[in-house]
């Protein structure tokens, strides 16, 4: 079969500069940047983008760019979480963190991407900035009137009036598992929408090609409405919102966003079948909830807020993870997401600081990535493992195969039962084809049992992927309208019909 790239696909990488390029290996618990090491702009060399690329990838989300609290700027401490700080406590929205090098460094980091033919993604972060900022107005603002700040984490800091926090906590006492460290941005105010507007023009002129917008949802929808067209008009850029309220999806999508997080569908579903003993006929449900707005949504298994497959916290083995990695990568036409370090199975073990011990890789301390490191052997990263090889497989077969890259999705779980050899508590079937390709995948979430079953291809699905009749279809180990398949625990099974192929 004939292969070529298809770009409508999106593969993404989401890389944390600080954690991605550091190199030191020892680390010291609440560590500063001196003794612990962190990640730069130059760590992000050719050799390192080509590495990228080779797993698949079409686009790199940079994660933690924009200049934010952190000991490196001279925020106070009481209103910084960790030393290295929350990304998300924008201080200055013009500027890039210092940890990580110079705008100058950054803009050539663009470059190289840009030469290695892929595309950038930054964060726009337009509901909340750090205490201490730069640039904005006490209209920008919502005040607890005649009340002083009592901040959760030390009693030095002063605010008064206590501004709102970013997490819409109109009160002036946060608590500890607030976002403390920010505050929210007035949308009542019009001066915000056109520095929102102003910010993002800004970036774009960096040459940026698209945005991952943090907690879209809290902003409102009128202001997307305005934004959006005025953006597109003048920019080719991509936006991802990060959402997590389905009720708002498809307005949302109206405004002008391209994508939506899919988290409370698809990646809550597949997290209670990892982990709570879930049924894998479930997932179903996740398609016909989104009503046709599935190629709107952005499918992941990690990020930066969740835990690592690998952590004890979640799955606890990077490998029984994978059917759920293939399901979110196979399953629509929409983005694919990973984040640095899955690929190579990252644990996220024990504790590193402000972030605790919590099965995620810590975005608030100067921090590594013990696995990550080995592939990337000091800059030359040429030591992948078994795992990687099974992510870079998995990311390039969704570039190579039109019926993944612009082909339809038909469900099977409807017309196979449990009792026709067929088990939906553990097993879940679908086929993506195209006008060039037929292919059925079959995956197995029981990480310790062998399943030997029977697959209902029903005529209708015959029909629509372009066979006319069961004899057309059935050759070789194929029986009409049924396929056996053997699979072995958490296997990922993908069958070209045309070539009675397993690839």
């Amino acid at each position: 079969m004939s292969k070529r790239f298809y770009f409508c696909t999106m593969n993404i990488y989401q890389l944390f500069p600080r954690l991605f390029g550091n190199k030191q290996t020892e680390m010291q618990l609440n560590g500063s940047k001196s003794e612990n090491g962190c990640g730069t702009f130059a760590d992000i060399d050719e050799t390192a983008i080509r590495a990228i690329k080779s797993l698949g990838i079409t686009h790199i989300w940079l994660t933690g760019i924009i200049r934010h609290a952190s000991e490196s700027t001279g925020t106070h401490p009481d209103i910084t979480k960790g030393r290295a700080g929350s990304p998300y406590a924008i201080t200055d929205y013009h500027n890039v963190d210092p940890d990580l090098s110079s705008m100058d460094d950054f803009l050539a980091l663009v470059e190289r991407i840009h030469e290695q033919g892929l595309k950038v993604i930054i964060d726009f972060v337009p509901n909340h900035l750090a205490r201490e900022n730069v640039g904005f107005e006490p209209c920008n603002f919502y005040f607890c009137e005649g009340q002083s700040f009592v901040c959760p984490s030390g009693n030095d800091y002063r605010e008064f009036p206590a501004k709102a926090t970013g997490n819409n906590v109109f009160a002036p006492n946060p608590g500890m598992n607030d976002w403390f460290d920010t505050v929210k941005l007035n949308y009542d105010c019009r001066d915000t929408w056109e520095k929102m507007l102003e910010i993002m023009r800004f970036w774009c002129t960096k040459g940026i090609d698209g945005f991952r917008v943090d907690m879209a949802e809290m902003v409102p929808l009128d202001f997307w409405r305005w934004l959006i067209p005025q953006v597109k008009a003048d920019y080719q850029v991509i936006l991802i919102a990060e959402i997590y309220q389905p009720a708002l999806y498809r307005g949302f999508v109206e405004a002008g966003f391209d994508y939506l997080y899919d988290k409370v569908g698809l990646y809550n579903t597949l997290e209670d079948i990892l982990c709570r003993g879930h049924e894998a006929q479930e997932i179903t449900r996740v398609w016909q909830n989104l009503e046709s707005l599935d190629a709107h949504m952005l499918r992941f298994m990690e990020n930066h807020d969740e835990k690592r497959l690998a952590s004890r916290f979640f799955v606890g083995d990077a490998w029984a993870a994978l059917p759920a990695v293939a399901v979110a990568a196979l399953m629509n036409t929409g983005p694919f997401m990973i984040y640095n370090g899955q690929e190579s199975g990252e644990e996220a073990e024990g504790v590193s600081g402000y972030s605790g011990d919590d099965g995620r890789t810590t975005i608030f301390d100067y921090w590594n990535m013990p696995r990550h490191q080995q592939w990337m052997n000091g800059g030359a990263f040429d030591q992948p493992s078994e795992l990687l090889n099974f992510y870079s497989k998995l990311l390039n077969f969704r570039l190579q195969h039109s019926a993944i890259g612009k082909g339809a999705f038909y469900d099977l779980m409807w017309c196979n039962p449990w009792y026709n050899n067929f088990d939906p508590r553990n097993v879940y079937a679908f086929l993506r084809y195209s006008d060039a390709e037929r292919l059925l995948i079959v995956l197995n979430f029981n990480r310790n049992e062998d399943k030997d079953i029977t697959v209902k291809v029903p005529e209708d699905a015959l029909q629509l992927m372009g066979y006319q009749n069961h004899n057309d279809f059935g050759m070789g180990g194929f029986d009409g309208e049924h396929v056996q398949i053997h699979l072995a625990p958490s296997e990922v099974k993908i069958i070209d019909f045309d070539t009675k192929e397993s690839l």
